[in-house]
């Protein structure tokens, strides 16, 4: 995919490698559940066909399904850790650039109103881990749909009330909330809107359900 400015970071620009720590967590478990699949496949064709029965066994063939499904969820992981593990954020004096490992687009400084920081505890009472998302709110129309994009749009109570309801949000890797947030205030300092505590899962999801009704129909 070309981006609107026909060219990539600046060789300059703060990089943040944010598939490589979910490709970490990933691959390990859709190993495991590959490999418990694979055991549970076998028990369950030895037990349909291997215990000199005239017809399979029921209990046979449930483990045989049980196993496939196994099996399709430990290769879906590994397929999705092994697309992501090349996901990055790159922030230069552009804007903020988003690489999902097969494409890549930028959200220009010049059509943001403002950049802040959002933090949440995961976990229970003051003592749970907090979890860190960059809040870039644009000055005009946000395209919901952008192929690289979409995944970080919300449509939630604008920070202002001058501002919108479609905003960026980008989930900021553990143990880089302190580059990502001297990287911005480097570049744009005049937007930066300071860091502010939010309700326990704020991070929410992206509107998968959404993005498919409106790409129906679309040419890809």
């Amino acid at each position: 995919m070309s981006t609107p400015h026909g060219h990539a970071p600046a060789p300059t620009a703060t990089v943040i490698r944010t598939g490589q720590r979910s490709a970490a967590r990933m691959l390990p478990l859709g190993i495991v559940l590959t490999a418990v699949a694979l055991l549970v496949l076998a028990g369950g064709v030895g037990i349909t066909f291997g215990l000199g029965a005239d017809e399979p066994n029921p209990g046979g063939v449930v483990g045989i399904l049980m196993g496939f499904l196994i099996l399709f969820i430990g290769v879906t992981s590994l397929m999705s850790a092994w697309a992501s593990r090349r996901s990055a954020v790159s922030i230069d004096a552009t804007g903020l650039w988003v690489s999902n490992g097969k494409a890549r687009n930028v959200i220009p400084w010049h059509t943001l109103a403002g950049v802040g920081l959002h933090w949440s505890r995961f976990g229970r009472g003051r003592t749970g881990t907090k979890v860190y998302s960059l809040e870039l709110c644009p000055s005009g129309p946000v395209d919901r749909d952008d192929p690289v994009l979409w995944p970080l749009v919300r449509d939630e109570a604008p920070i202002h009330p001058s501002l919108p309801r479609l905003r960026y949000r980008l989930p900021v890797p553990p143990g880089s909330r302190d580059e990502v947030v001297a990287a911005v205030r480097a570049q744009v300092p005049q937007l930066w809107l300071g860091e502010a505590e939010r309700e326990s899962g704020h991070m929410g999801v992206p509107d998968r359900k959404g993005y498919r009704e409106r790409s129906r129909g679309r040419p890809r």
